[in-house]
């Protein structure tokens, strides 16, 4: 079986994540694909090697130098995400094809790094003032934070149209059915629709 990849990026608070696990707790032949990041963990809820690969800065900039990460970015000042190539063969040798929630940037470079083996999927509220609403639901951020978010958010969305398909999350039922309508068509058919396809 030759490995695929179905990536998923959003702004902060589209949905992606739940979407992705949904289709993870569903479909036993997809396997996540753990980025490795810089920061501190969150408590003693996440775990290095299944939350994230948590690296110090150092080793993060070691493993750039030598070449280990098909994409990487400096979120923050300071603060680095990446996804390992170790990582998606790690996936692949066990038979999985390959799930993402990356960040935008992110997801068009693995896009371009594998091509039509990859479905890349922007993941889109309707509008940002729910955007912000859901940001705001979620009770861990300031109105400073929020505002860095939300500035950030219309970075992204204009990043939209480079992916193969825009998934609205207006009803999050409708969404998780679209995305594994989506899932089914690539891993059984290689089906990639025409760039930009909203859905």
């Amino acid at each position: 079986m030759q490995g695929k990849l179905i990536i998923f990026s959003a702004p902060s608070g589209s949905g992606k994540t739940t979407i992705v696990k949904h289709l993870l707790a569903n479909n036993p032949n997809l396997g996540f694909s753990i980025s490795a990041c810089t920061r501190d963990k969150r408590g003693r809820a996440e775990e290095n090697g299944k939350d994230y690969y948590f690296l110090t800065p150092t080793e993060f900039k070691h493993k750039i130098d030598a070449h280990e990460f098909v994409e990487w970015e400096e979120v923050y000042p300071g603060a680095y995400y990446g996804t390992l190539k170790s990582e998606i063969e790690r996936v692949w040798e066990q038979g999985k094809h390959v799930i993402f929630d990356v960040d935008v940037r992110g997801g068009l470079s693995i896009k371009e790094h594998y091509g039509d083996r990859a479905l890349a999927i922007f993941v889109k509220v309707p509008s940002e003032g729910e955007l912000a609403q859901r940001l705001r639901g979620r009770g861990t951020e300031t109105e400073d934070s929020l505002s860095r978010r939300l500035f950030k958010v219309k970075f992204e969305m204009s990043f939209q149209d480079e992916f193969d398909v825009v998934l609205v999350n207006d009803d999050l039922e409708t969404a998780l059915a679209k995305a594994q309508k989506l899932a089914d068509n690539f891993l059984q058919n290689s089906t990639i629709p025409a760039k930009a396809t909203v859905i």
